[in-house]
């Protein structure tokens, strides 16, 4: 009889078991310091197997980087309910958000620390997701004005359109971009304190966000004193 041949594993299947090596040690040792070999090693895989997959080591990090991306940008996405009131859709996505980042540290240190130190090419893959990211909160400020407005004193006597976003358009667009930007450094030192929950993370931010954007809706934004102006 002939030698038994061993199962092939699929290509699909072995490029993810690589890509999960990598991303466990590119997040814990940085790119600078990772080697092939350990990923190789850890992957249980041959050193020259993975330059035939992934061709190189910059190869390899780009695609940890649109890997990691793409699920945190679905994790937050899917996290959502549409059919529910505005601050739950914003809760909803920062615990999302908060979730995954805790769940997958390694990925995160990828994305938040190693992608965007190490060249304008890593940086500009980790840029585009943010971007995407930046994108949906916007929509969810937007949303929440939108709601907000026909409960604002004097909306209709003043002849405003219920149906247009109460805050202006520059305006909600820094907002989203405050809270993403609050969300990355917030997650980063969640996932280095010891005791810090992911949901404890969502509703410090949350409390932080929503009572400042309440006011906003509502008519009453912060401005400062005559005497500072």
């Amino acid at each position: 009889m002939g030698a038994v041949k061993t199962k092939r594993m699929p290509r699909a299947v072995r490029e993810q078991q690589m890509l999960d090596a990598a991303v466990q040690i590119f997040g814990r040792r940085g790119y600078m310091a990772a080697s092939m070999d350990e990923i190789a090693e850890l992957a249980g895989v041959s050193k020259p197997l993975v330059y035939l997959y992934l061709n190189s080591k910059e190869d390899l990090f780009t695609a940890c980087i649109r890997r990691e991306a793409a699920a945190l940008t679905e994790a937050v996405r899917t996290g959502v309910r549409t059919d529910l009131p505005a601050d739950r859709r914003l809760w909803d996505g920062l615990q999302a958000f908060f979730a995954h980042t805790a769940e997958h540290p390694d990925a995160w240190s990828v994305l938040h620390l190693q992608a965007r130190t190490h060249g304008e090419p890593f940086a500009a893959e980790v840029a585009a997701m943010r971007e995407e990211i930046v994108a949906f909160a916007t929509r969810l400020i937007a949303i929440a004005a939108r709601e907000a407005l026909p409960r604002t004193l004097g909306c209709a006597r003043a002849g405003r359109d219920p149906h247009d976003p109460d805050l202006p358009e520059r305006e909600v667009a820094g907002l989203a971009e405050a809270l993403v930007g609050a969300a990355e450094s917030l997650a980063a030192w969640a996932n280095t304190t010891p005791g810090v929950t992911a949901r404890q993370a969502a509703a410090t931010l949350m409390n932080f966000a929503w009572a400042g954007l309440g006011n906003l809706m509502r008519g009453r934004p912060w401005t400062p004193s005559a005497e500072e102006v």
